[in-house]
């Protein structure tokens, strides 16, 4: 332990109780050399001189450096003004394919909420407050839906699914650079043939 109490301790051990240096770096299990260090920095600059340093880095590799913020500023700007999804996945995604380190995606939210970027998100519903819908039988209803995922290599796929909103029978999966509405419609269609027509 290498507190304020502790060093003030050993001063005080020599200094005010007469204990030998030897004594106390025994006492304390320091060398005796330690012992004068703290008596030398206590003389020089009292108790504040040999209150222990803080042991946090200077410097913090993990930071965020100001020219990579910045850019993802600009990043967010630009997609946001050409009407374009703007959020912390497609900005790594873009610094990604720029062949630039991307932080986190949580760090990216940061970083936009600090700029103002970001507006708070209304209070959430309780999950009690849902009512789940289930159609009654198969081939009620269908789902459709694209979701947008990054690889390892940060090249982006649409991955389009329809599901039976009964049976959660998946009946189609099929993933692509991007999706059309013309191939959604085809892939349907196909899916029509197969099974048949869905209620809705």
């Amino acid at each position: 332990m290498n507190s304020p109490n502790r060093n003030m301790a050993i001063v005080r051990a020599v200094r005010e109780q007469k204990r030998s240096p030897s004594k106390v770096a025994k006492h304390f299990g320091i060398s005796r050399q330690r012992v004068y260090q703290i008596l030398n920095a206590f003389d020089a600059g009292g108790a504040q001189a040999v209150a222990p340093k803080s042991r946090a880095p200077h410097t913090h590799p993990q930071a965020v450096p100001d020219k990579l913020r910045a850019e993802i500023v600009t990043i967010r700007r630009q997609l946001t003004r050409h009407g374009l999804d703007a959020g912390p996945e497609t900005i790594a995604f873009h610094l990604e394919r720029d062949g630039k380190r991307s932080p986190s995606t949580s760090t990216i939210r940061r970083i936009l909420a600090k700029e103002g970027l970001i507006s708070p998100e209304p209070k959430k519903k309780p999950k009690s407050s849902f009512i789940r819908f289930e159609a009654a039988m198969p081939n009620e209803c269908w789902q459709a839906d694209i979701t947008h995922i990054f690889l390892a290599d940060g090249t982006r796929v649409d991955v389009l699914d329809f599901l039976d909103d009964h049976s959660r029978y998946l009946l189609s999966i099929t993933a692509a650079s991007a999706f059309t509405g013309p191939q959604v419609a085809a892939e349907l269609t196909r899916l029509i043939t197969t099974y048949g027509p869905p209620a809705s």
